[in-house]
């Protein structure tokens, strides 16, 4: 009788493996939340790969847990105060040895972001500092901070500053380490820096999105008219993205109901098709009860329909929005402004 084949070490595991083998430890339902964020053609070799696994003792199921857990403490300690406040904790959580294998890997597969010392630091002593320098030099620096506070210095810029850093966000892509390293060089005259020694992606029309979002709705629209003069095609972009359809739910009652005035039921009803259920809540809330009824019943019988034409019919639901905005006959609140909807 041949012996049993011995249990497959973890350590012997590639990085996939291991990830089909955590999502199948999840369940469904986590599973399911965590595809939503990755790529097409991650989830197709995901699912493949979790098609391949067969049969997980549980102490292999138990180990990838444990280190699952172990990286995402890491990855959050090295988020909150950098390496070494990470050391330090990860030693007290884990150990001196297994906190120095956790943050040696993750050193080299994971990006500390760089320009850290400028997100912890004072935005008034930032903006001093960055005020004078090139377009691009700030174009660089604001791309690495969080989108309010961002948004906090953009707004202080002079106007043409303001629309020469927007212009050269949205268009930047993948940014030189060398380039990164003697920005930081020069900052580090006042702050700490902090470096990288990969090329690492920012910027781009998503970060000028989420900063444009939480800057003031006069400097928005100045900033995108301006812009328009020379980067028409990118002004359409950016204001395609800059409210989605589930930012619906960021409306109060009276808006939601001005909206709903001017939207084609069609629309709408496919458009609810794949909403989540906060947004069919308000939107459902808003309208008369008959109403309601006949959507949800259209969208009972309707049967199936192609993603492309849910994101069409949301996307001319949130034009419809923007032109309601534009004309003053809603406002949008914005970063962490109370006013809302009026």
């Amino acid at each position: 009788m041949a012996a049993a084949a011995a249990p497959t070490a973890i350590t012997e595991l590639s990085g996939r493996e291991k990830a089909a083998i955590l999502l199948i430890a999840l369940g469904k339902e986590y599973s399911a939340m965590i595809f939503k964020h990755f790529k097409d053609e991650e989830i197709e070799q995901l699912t493949l790969d979790i098609t391949n696994v067969r049969r997980v003792d549980t102490q292999m199921k138990e180990d990838i847990i444990e280190e699952f857990y172990e990286e995402c403490l890491a990855q959050n300690f090295i988020t909150e105060g950098g390496i070494d406040y990470a050391r330090d904790l990860l030693e007290k959580a884990i150990g001196p040895d297994r906190a120095m294998q956790l943050l040696s890997k993750l050193t080299s597969s994971l990006q500390v972001r760089p320009f850290d010392f400028a997100r912890k630091s004072d935005p008034n002593m930032l903006l001093n500092l960055l005020q004078n320098e090139h377009p691009q030099t700030i174009a660089l620096v604001l791309s690495y901070l969080e989108p309010v506070m961002a948004a906090g210095i953009l707004a202080k810029l002079t106007d043409d500053k303001q629309t020469e850093v927007v212009a050269r966000i949205s268009t930047m892509d993948r940014t030189n380490p060398e380039y990164v390293r003697e920005i930081e060089r020069i900052l580090d005259k006042k702050l700490s820096s902090l470096g990288t020694d990969d090329f690492t992606t920012v910027g781009g029309i998503e970060s000028i999105v989420e900063i444009l979002n939480s800057i003031d709705r006069g400097t928005e629209r100045r900033v995108l008219e301006e812009l328009e003069i020379d980067h028409a095609d990118l002004v359409d972009e950016i204001r395609r993205k800059m409210f989605v359809f589930e930012d619906i739910v960021k409306l109060d009652k009276r808006a939601v109901q001005r909206v709903l005035k001017d939207v084609e039921n069609s629309d709408l009803t496919v458009a609810l098709k794949s909403a989540n259920d906060d947004v069919k809540t308000l939107v459902f809330e808003n309208m008369s009860k008959r109403m309601a009824d006949m959507i949800r019943e259209d969208m009972e019988y309707m049967g199936p329909v192609r993603v492309k034409d849910v994101e069409e019919a949301q996307q001319r639901i949130v034009n419809v929005i923007r032109k309601l905005q534009d004309s003053g006959d809603i406002v949008i609140s914005r970063g962490n402004e109370d006013e809302m909807i009026v």
